[in-house]
Protein backbone atom coordinates (compact mmCIF):
# COMPACT_ATOMS: atom_id res chain seq x y z
CA UNK A 1 0.00 0.00 0.00
CA UNK A 2 1.15 3.47 -0.54
CA UNK A 3 2.10 5.36 2.62
CA UNK A 4 -0.29 7.57 4.45
CA UNK A 5 -1.15 11.47 3.12
CA UNK A 6 -0.18 13.01 6.34
CA UNK A 7 1.75 11.16 9.00
CA UNK A 8 0.74 10.75 12.32
CA UNK A 9 4.24 10.79 14.20
CA UNK A 10 7.88 12.37 13.70
CA UNK A 11 10.69 11.69 15.15
CA UNK A 12 11.02 12.90 18.51
CA UNK A 13 14.40 14.45 17.58
CA UNK A 14 13.96 17.87 15.93
CA UNK A 15 17.36 17.94 15.37
CA UNK A 16 17.58 14.84 13.41
CA UNK A 17 14.94 15.80 11.34
CA UNK A 18 17.13 19.12 10.62
CA UNK A 19 20.28 16.85 9.85
CA UNK A 20 18.21 14.32 7.36
CA UNK A 21 15.77 16.43 5.70
CA UNK A 22 12.19 15.65 4.72
CA UNK A 23 10.98 11.92 4.55
CA UNK A 24 10.62 10.89 1.27
CA UNK A 25 7.73 8.59 0.22
CA UNK A 26 8.35 5.92 -1.55
CA UNK A 27 6.69 5.11 -5.35
CA UNK A 28 4.41 1.76 -5.75
CA UNK A 29 4.78 0.08 -8.99
CA UNK A 30 1.57 -1.93 -9.84
CA UNK A 31 0.64 -3.61 -13.05
CA UNK A 32 -2.03 -5.69 -14.60
CA UNK A 33 -3.11 -7.38 -18.14
CA UNK A 34 -5.80 -5.67 -19.99
CA UNK A 35 -8.99 -8.20 -20.10
CA UNK A 36 -11.77 -8.51 -22.23
CA UNK A 37 -13.55 -5.90 -20.36
CA UNK A 38 -11.37 -3.13 -20.32
CA UNK A 39 -10.14 -3.47 -23.99
CA UNK A 40 -10.84 -0.07 -25.54
CA UNK A 41 -10.72 1.74 -22.81
CA UNK A 42 -9.00 4.67 -22.52
CA UNK A 43 -5.61 4.36 -20.66
CA UNK A 44 -5.97 7.35 -17.97
CA UNK A 45 -9.48 5.18 -17.21
CA UNK A 46 -7.74 1.79 -16.80
CA UNK A 47 -5.57 3.14 -14.11
CA UNK A 48 -8.74 4.33 -12.65
CA UNK A 49 -9.57 1.06 -12.08
CA UNK A 50 -6.40 0.21 -11.43
CA UNK A 51 -5.23 2.50 -8.66
CA UNK A 52 -8.25 4.43 -7.25
CA UNK A 53 -7.27 5.84 -4.65
CA UNK A 54 -5.85 8.46 -6.78
CA UNK A 55 -7.31 11.58 -8.58
CA UNK A 56 -7.83 10.51 -12.55
CA UNK A 57 -5.70 13.96 -12.77
CA UNK A 58 -3.16 13.00 -10.88
CA UNK A 59 -3.03 9.70 -12.95
CA UNK A 60 -2.85 11.61 -16.20
CA UNK A 61 0.33 14.06 -14.73
CA UNK A 62 1.97 10.36 -13.92
CA UNK A 63 1.55 9.38 -17.98
CA UNK A 64 2.51 12.41 -19.25
CA UNK A 65 5.70 12.43 -17.04
CA UNK A 66 6.39 8.71 -18.06
CA UNK A 67 5.57 6.82 -15.66
CA UNK A 68 3.14 4.14 -17.41
CA UNK A 69 4.33 1.79 -19.96
CA UNK A 70 1.92 -0.41 -21.76
CA UNK A 71 4.24 -3.91 -22.93
CA UNK A 72 7.29 -2.58 -21.57
CA UNK A 73 7.21 0.53 -23.71
CA UNK A 74 6.64 4.53 -21.95
CA UNK A 75 2.65 5.32 -23.07
CA UNK A 76 2.92 9.08 -22.74
CA UNK A 77 -0.89 10.25 -23.98
CA UNK A 78 -3.65 9.79 -21.45
CA UNK A 79 -6.55 9.46 -24.43
CA UNK A 80 -4.69 6.25 -25.92
CA UNK A 81 -6.68 3.45 -26.38
CA UNK A 82 -5.44 -0.53 -25.06
CA UNK A 83 -5.98 -3.44 -26.38
CA UNK A 84 -6.64 -6.74 -24.90
CA UNK A 85 -3.99 -8.79 -23.19
CA UNK A 86 -1.54 -5.58 -23.13
CA UNK A 87 0.42 -5.67 -20.33
CA UNK A 88 0.29 -2.16 -17.92
CA UNK A 89 2.56 -1.23 -15.81
CA UNK A 90 2.71 2.18 -13.53
CA UNK A 91 4.71 3.69 -10.99
CA UNK A 92 2.38 5.44 -8.34
CA UNK A 93 4.19 8.69 -7.27
CA UNK A 94 2.87 10.10 -3.84
CA UNK A 95 1.01 13.43 -4.77
CA UNK A 96 2.20 16.57 -3.96
CA UNK A 97 -0.45 16.99 -1.53
CA UNK A 98 0.54 13.71 0.31
CA UNK A 99 3.90 15.46 0.72
CA UNK A 100 2.91 18.30 2.17
CA UNK A 101 3.04 18.19 5.79
CA UNK A 102 6.71 17.02 6.18
CA UNK A 103 8.98 19.07 7.99
CA UNK A 104 11.66 20.54 6.51
CA UNK A 105 14.44 22.72 7.59
CA UNK A 106 14.38 25.91 7.33
CA UNK A 107 15.39 29.41 8.92
CA UNK A 108 13.53 30.80 10.83
CA UNK A 109 13.97 34.19 11.62
CA UNK A 110 12.20 33.89 15.48
CA UNK A 111 11.52 36.64 17.18
CA UNK A 112 10.58 35.32 20.68
CA UNK A 113 10.47 31.93 21.91
CA UNK A 114 9.27 30.11 25.02
CA UNK A 115 7.77 26.27 25.80
CA UNK A 116 4.38 27.92 24.75
CA UNK A 117 4.24 30.16 21.95
CA UNK A 118 6.71 31.67 19.57
CA UNK A 119 6.88 34.85 17.38
CA UNK A 120 8.70 34.88 13.83
CA UNK A 121 9.46 37.07 11.79
CA UNK A 122 8.40 36.24 8.07
CA UNK A 123 10.37 37.22 4.85
CA UNK A 124 8.46 38.48 1.79
CA UNK A 125 8.26 35.71 -0.80
CA UNK A 126 7.58 32.68 2.53
CA UNK A 127 4.37 30.92 1.86
CA UNK A 128 2.66 30.21 5.41
CA UNK A 129 0.56 26.70 4.75
CA UNK A 130 0.44 24.41 2.11
CA UNK A 131 -1.97 25.07 -1.43
CA UNK A 132 -1.60 24.03 -4.70
CA UNK A 133 1.43 25.71 -6.40
CA UNK A 134 3.24 25.56 -2.81
CA UNK A 135 3.70 22.64 -1.86
CA UNK A 136 6.71 22.47 0.58
CA UNK A 137 9.14 24.90 1.61
CA UNK A 138 6.31 26.85 3.57
CA UNK A 139 6.33 28.18 7.27
CA UNK A 140 4.28 25.36 8.36
CA UNK A 141 6.98 22.30 7.02
CA UNK A 142 9.88 24.76 8.94
CA UNK A 143 8.01 24.55 11.88
CA UNK A 144 7.76 20.64 11.83
CA UNK A 145 11.29 20.64 11.93
CA UNK A 146 12.00 23.49 14.16
CA UNK A 147 10.28 21.48 17.10
CA UNK A 148 8.33 17.97 17.37
CA UNK A 149 5.56 18.92 19.15
CA UNK A 150 3.85 21.03 15.97
CA UNK A 151 3.24 17.69 14.21
CA UNK A 152 0.50 17.09 16.65
CA UNK A 153 -1.07 20.44 16.52
CA UNK A 154 -3.64 21.87 14.04
CA UNK A 155 -2.01 23.45 10.87
CA UNK A 156 1.54 22.95 13.07
CA UNK A 157 0.15 25.71 15.51
CA UNK A 158 -0.21 28.82 12.91
CA UNK A 159 -3.20 30.60 14.31
CA UNK A 160 -3.51 33.33 11.35
CA UNK A 161 -1.41 34.26 8.32
CA UNK A 162 0.19 36.64 6.29
CA UNK A 163 -0.03 36.79 2.49
CA UNK A 164 2.97 35.36 0.62
CA UNK A 165 4.38 38.93 -0.07
CA UNK A 166 3.72 40.69 2.75
CA UNK A 167 6.00 40.53 5.41
CA UNK A 168 6.38 40.61 9.12
CA UNK A 169 5.20 39.07 12.60
CA UNK A 170 3.50 36.22 13.34
CA UNK A 171 2.31 34.32 16.24
CA UNK A 172 2.39 30.70 16.46
CA UNK A 173 1.42 28.25 19.08
CA UNK A 174 3.70 25.19 20.50
CA UNK A 175 0.96 23.47 22.44
CA UNK A 176 -2.57 23.42 21.94
CA UNK A 177 -3.88 24.75 25.14
CA UNK A 178 -1.38 28.25 23.76
CA UNK A 179 -3.26 27.72 20.21
CA UNK A 180 -6.38 27.42 22.14
CA UNK A 181 -6.17 30.80 23.78
CA UNK A 182 -4.25 32.19 20.98
CA UNK A 183 -7.23 31.28 18.78
CA UNK A 184 -9.94 32.57 21.13
CA UNK A 185 -7.66 35.76 21.87
CA UNK A 186 -7.75 36.90 18.21
CA UNK A 187 -11.62 36.10 17.53
CA UNK A 188 -12.30 38.47 20.36
CA UNK A 189 -9.94 40.77 18.55
CA UNK A 190 -7.82 40.99 21.61
CA UNK A 191 -4.15 40.59 19.71
CA UNK A 192 -3.39 43.95 18.47
CA UNK A 193 -1.68 43.83 14.54
CA UNK A 194 -0.52 46.39 13.32
CA UNK A 195 0.79 47.10 9.51
CA UNK A 196 2.39 49.62 7.37
CA UNK A 197 1.42 49.98 4.05
CA UNK A 198 2.13 52.48 0.92
CA UNK A 199 -0.33 52.41 -1.74
CA UNK A 200 -1.22 54.81 -4.75
CA UNK A 201 -2.22 58.02 -4.74
CA UNK A 202 -2.06 61.30 -2.23
CA UNK A 203 -4.68 60.94 0.61
CA UNK A 204 -6.11 64.36 0.90
CA UNK A 205 -8.87 63.46 3.13
CA UNK A 206 -7.27 61.16 6.18
CA UNK A 207 -10.85 60.98 7.74
CA UNK A 208 -12.25 59.12 4.91
CA UNK A 209 -10.24 55.98 5.72
CA UNK A 210 -9.94 56.21 9.53
CA UNK A 211 -12.22 53.75 9.75
CA UNK A 212 -13.03 51.00 6.49
CA UNK A 213 -15.85 49.08 8.11
CA UNK A 214 -17.12 47.21 4.93
CA UNK A 215 -18.13 42.98 4.86
CA UNK A 216 -15.47 41.06 2.60
CA UNK A 217 -16.01 37.91 0.46
CA UNK A 218 -15.32 36.50 -2.80
CA UNK A 219 -15.34 38.64 -6.07
CA UNK A 220 -18.16 37.11 -7.68
CA UNK A 221 -15.75 38.01 -10.82
CA UNK A 222 -13.06 36.27 -9.91
CA UNK A 223 -12.20 33.80 -7.72
CA UNK A 224 -8.95 34.64 -6.86
CA UNK A 225 -9.78 37.84 -5.80
CA UNK A 226 -11.37 38.65 -2.97
CA UNK A 227 -14.16 41.91 -2.70
CA UNK A 228 -16.20 44.53 -0.55
CA UNK A 229 -19.36 42.61 -1.40
CA UNK A 230 -22.77 42.64 1.29
CA UNK A 231 -22.77 38.92 1.57
CA UNK A 232 -19.20 38.71 2.88
CA UNK A 233 -18.09 38.64 6.45
CA UNK A 234 -18.18 41.80 8.81
CA UNK A 235 -14.27 43.32 8.56
CA UNK A 236 -12.90 46.14 9.71
CA UNK A 237 -9.90 47.70 9.56
CA UNK A 238 -8.61 51.15 11.29
CA UNK A 239 -6.12 53.23 8.83
CA UNK A 240 -4.06 56.83 9.28
CA UNK A 241 -2.27 58.50 7.53
CA UNK A 242 1.51 59.07 8.17
CA UNK A 243 2.66 61.10 4.77
CA UNK A 244 2.07 61.24 1.19
CA UNK A 245 4.94 62.16 -1.41
CA UNK A 246 6.23 60.67 -5.05
CA UNK A 247 2.26 60.16 -5.87
CA UNK A 248 1.60 57.59 -2.86
CA UNK A 249 0.86 57.98 0.49
CA UNK A 250 2.21 56.08 3.49
CA UNK A 251 -0.18 54.52 6.04
CA UNK A 252 -0.89 53.00 9.05
CA UNK A 253 -3.46 50.19 9.23
CA UNK A 254 -5.01 47.89 12.31
CA UNK A 255 -6.98 45.04 11.75
CA UNK A 256 -9.84 44.48 14.23
CA UNK A 257 -10.75 41.62 12.21
CA UNK A 258 -8.63 39.13 9.86
CA UNK A 259 -10.22 38.84 6.79
CA UNK A 260 -8.55 37.10 3.53
CA UNK A 261 -6.59 40.08 1.54
CA UNK A 262 -8.45 42.33 4.30
CA UNK A 263 -6.04 45.38 4.46
CA UNK A 264 -5.39 45.12 0.28
CA UNK A 265 -8.79 44.66 -0.18
CA UNK A 266 -10.33 47.39 2.08
CA UNK A 267 -7.98 49.92 0.65
CA UNK A 268 -7.81 48.95 -2.78
CA UNK A 269 -11.88 49.46 -2.37
CA UNK A 270 -11.33 53.49 -1.34
CA UNK A 271 -9.67 54.00 -4.35
CA UNK A 272 -5.82 53.47 -2.88
CA UNK A 273 -4.57 49.90 -3.91
CA UNK A 274 -1.25 48.59 -2.72
CA UNK A 275 1.70 49.87 -4.14
CA UNK A 276 2.68 47.01 -6.64
CA UNK A 277 -0.70 44.95 -5.68
CA UNK A 278 -1.57 43.78 -9.07
CA UNK A 279 -4.44 41.62 -7.95
CA UNK A 280 -6.12 44.46 -6.78
CA UNK A 281 -4.89 47.69 -9.25
CA UNK A 282 -1.56 48.02 -8.19
CA UNK A 283 1.72 48.36 -10.26
CA UNK A 284 5.16 48.53 -9.73
CA UNK A 285 6.55 51.52 -7.85
CA UNK A 286 8.90 53.47 -5.57
CA UNK A 287 11.20 50.62 -6.15
CA UNK A 288 8.78 47.51 -4.77
CA UNK A 289 8.00 45.20 -7.59
CA UNK A 290 5.83 43.20 -4.57
CA UNK A 291 2.75 44.32 -2.48
CA UNK A 292 3.52 47.48 -0.05
CA UNK A 293 2.64 46.06 3.08
CA UNK A 294 4.69 45.01 6.53
CA UNK A 295 3.04 43.46 9.79
CA UNK A 296 5.32 45.42 11.79
CA UNK A 297 3.49 45.69 15.28
CA UNK A 298 1.96 42.51 17.31
CA UNK A 299 0.75 42.99 21.09
CA UNK A 300 -1.06 40.53 22.97
CA UNK A 301 -1.36 38.93 26.54
CA UNK A 302 0.67 35.33 26.87
CA UNK A 303 -1.68 32.71 26.27
CA UNK A 304 -0.59 30.86 29.79
CA UNK A 305 0.75 33.30 32.17
CA UNK A 306 -0.61 36.51 30.88
CA UNK A 307 1.51 39.19 30.66
CA UNK A 308 1.84 41.60 28.25
CA UNK A 309 4.13 41.14 25.29
CA UNK A 310 4.77 43.30 22.41
CA UNK A 311 7.31 43.17 19.41
CA UNK A 312 7.94 45.13 16.80
CA UNK A 313 9.89 44.18 13.29
CA UNK A 314 11.75 46.36 10.93
CA UNK A 315 10.66 45.94 7.39
CA UNK A 316 12.72 44.43 4.90
CA UNK A 317 15.58 46.57 2.99
CA UNK A 318 13.14 47.33 -0.12
CA UNK A 319 10.00 47.90 1.77
CA UNK A 320 12.28 50.47 4.38
CA UNK A 321 13.98 52.14 1.01
CA UNK A 322 10.29 52.81 -0.57
CA UNK A 323 8.98 53.77 2.88
CA UNK A 324 11.63 56.48 2.84
CA UNK A 325 10.88 58.02 -0.23
CA UNK A 326 7.48 58.78 0.59
CA UNK A 327 7.67 59.41 4.41
CA UNK A 328 11.24 60.98 4.64
CA UNK A 329 12.22 58.24 7.41
CA UNK A 330 12.55 54.43 7.67
CA UNK A 331 10.79 54.45 10.95
CA UNK A 332 7.50 52.73 10.56
CA UNK A 333 5.60 53.39 13.71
Amino acid sequence: MLPPACPDTFPADAAELEDEGPEVAEAERREAVVDAASHGLRLDKLLVGLAGEFSRSHLQSLIEQGCVQLDGKPATTASRKVQLGQRVQVELRPTPQSQAFRAERLALDIVFEDAHLMVVRKPAGLVVHPAAGHWSGTLLNGLLAHHPGAAGLPRAGIVHRLDKDTSGLMVVGKTLEAVTALVRAIAAREVRREYAALVHGEILQPARLASIDAPIGRDPQSRVRMAVVASGKPARTDVSLVATGQGCSAVRCRLHTGRTHQIRVHLASRGFPLVADAVYGGRPALGLQRQALHAARLGLLHPVTAAPLSFEAEPPEDFAAAWEQVAGTRDLM
